[in-house]
Formats: structure tokens, sequence, C-alpha cells
């Protein structure tokens, strides 16, 4: 049997639904959580990358320039690369390293390690949505903000709490700091939080 409810009840019933959702989100909090998550993972998601493209130009021209040499390239790095034409690539490397060799390499060790600060990030922020369901509950949220060290209140605007998100990110991998990354990887680890199926999916997904 059908049942008609009475479309006065039907909006009383919206009503109390929306009421009960301002007391159990306050602050606006309901539904903005799924803002802060896409909006971290995908400022991550942009710098890999730019630091994929880098890394990519640096190990081409070290191979280049071996090749040049008469000498046996290096071990590849596991990124999927298509190289350019030889003459365009004698151009491109000569531009990029006018030292030869030593630019390369050096710029090679520089872009490898800026892309692994980028990458161990990027698995953080998937670590902490725990349940894989691309939202920050209030839980969540507060335990990554705490394992950044950064201080947590609900009633903070999305915006604020996103912007101090990126700004921890943008100012730990201008310095390379993996050692307090890998600090607030082993806190979240202590509070139950781990590596997922699904987040190695995605990880393999930014590293194609």
């Amino acid at each position: 049997m059908i049942v008609h409810w009475p479309k006065v009840f039907l909006l009383a019933a919206g009503a109390f639904f929306i009421a009960l959702m301002c007391v159990l989100f306050p602050g606006g909090s309901w539904g903005k959580d799924n803002t802060i998550f896409q909006q971290f993972t995908q400022h991550i998601s942009r710098q890999i990358h730019k630091d994929k493209q880098a890394f990519v130009q640096a190990n081409t021209c070290v191979s280049w320039f071996y090749k040049a040499g008469k000498t046996p390239p290096p071990t590849a790095q596991g990124i999927v690369w298509t190289p350019a034409s030889s003459s365009q690539l004698e151009v491109d490397c000569l531009r990029n390293y006018p030292s030869g060799m030593d630019d390369a390499r050096n710029d090679l060790a520089k872009t490898q390690g800026l892309l692994s600060v980028s990458l161990t990030f990027y698995e953080f922020a998937l670590v902490a949505d725990r349940n894989d369901d691309a939202i920050y509950s209030p839980v969540e949220l507060q335990d990554l903000l705490r394992s950044l060290t950064l201080s947590y209140h609900d009633a903070e605007p999305t915006l604020k709490q996103v912007a101090a998100l990126t700004e921890r990110f943008d100012s730990w991998y201008r310095n390379r700091n993996m050692d307090a990354l890998m600090q607030g990887m082993s806190d979240l680890y202590e509070r139950g939080y781990r590596v997922t199926p699904s987040d190695r999916v995605e990880l393999d997904r930014v590293m194609g």
C-alpha cells in the first residue's frame, strides 16, 4: 500500500532534517569536508604533475648526455616518458643544461627528491581519508591537522582550513621536509590509519 503523506508533514520533516544537520554540523561544516579533501588532494596532484615533467626532462637529458659520450645509460627510474627526436633532445638538453652532464645529474637528484616529497604527501592525504569516501569526517580532519602540527577548530570556514593544509604542503615541499612528513604519517598510523588497496590504486594512477 502506498502512503501519501500530507504536504505539510513533508515540509515539517524537511525543516526538522535541516535543523538536525545544523545541530550536528555547526558552522556550516556539513558537506564542507568533501571540498577540503578535493581541494587539498588536487593541490598536491598539480605539483606532482609538474615534478614528473621536471624529472622526466632531467632523466631524459642524463640519458642523452650518456649516449652522446658513448657511456652506458643509467638504470631506468620507473617513470613513463616518451622521448623527443634526437635533434630536438640535443637542442633542449644543451639549452637547459649548458654545463652538460653534471648539470643534468644535479637536476635529476633535485627533481627526484621533490617528486618523492609530493608523492609521499599525496599518500599522506589519502591515508587521512580512513574509509576512502573522498571526504574528511570531522574526526579525520582533526587527526589530519594535528598530524601536520596544525590546530583544528570546527567552526573555521572551509577556505581557511584548506588554506592551512595547502600552505603546510607548500612549506614542507619547498624545504623538502621529509622528516616532518614521515613523523606526521607515523602519527596517523599510531591512530590506526593505513594505506588501503584503494589508496594504492590511486597512487599508481598518479605515478603513471
